[in-house]
């Protein structure tokens, strides 16, 4: 009986948190990111007509030596680029504490890609994330996600 009381409030804590206005989608890189590796993320949009919020969600632990992120990222529609960009995160303050929230040593963090955004037309969309740090190997990434976030009209 106590089993299922935990069960049941698992499951309302789990639906609660959902939020219908957004979309969250990750990948595990398993803290050892190659500077050859492509991170794909893959989504579709049905609503073209409302204009969107990207958010780059980036969980990172205390293996990772820098206090910035550098990444090129685009979005692609059936193989087509539709935009690219080189961007620049700070992941720590001056004192080297880490930005993000979490306990422990995995802190997460989310930054803005693309505000405002308006997709051309409905259908299957991928971003596809690069890491340019100057290391072939870039240790303390543990997962990189992207967050749409639905605008109201």
């Amino acid at each position: 009986m106590l089993r299922s009381i935990v069960v049941f409030i698992l499951f309302l804590s789990v639906i609660s948190c959902q939020n219908e206005n957004e979309k969250v989608f990750v990948n595990d890189i398993n803290n050892q990111w190659k500077k050859k590796d492509i991170q794909t993320i893959d989504f579709d949009i049905n609503d073209a007509q409302n204009q969107k919020n990207l958010l780059f969600v980036v969980r990172n632990n205390n293996d990772y030596p820098y206090s910035n992120l550098r990444l090129i990222a685009s979005i692609e529609q059936s193989k087509k680029k539709i935009s690219t960009d080189t961007l620049n995160f700070v992941l720590a303050k001056p004192n080297g504490e880490w930005i993000g929230t979490g306990f422990g040593d995995t802190k997460e963090i989310i930054f803005q890609y693309k505000l405002n955004y308006k997709f051309p037309q409905n259908g299957k969309y991928s971003v596809k994330i690069t890491q340019a740090m100057r290391k072939d190997v870039l240790p303390g990434i543990e997962d990189i996600g992207i967050k749409i976030q639905n605008l109201k009209p």
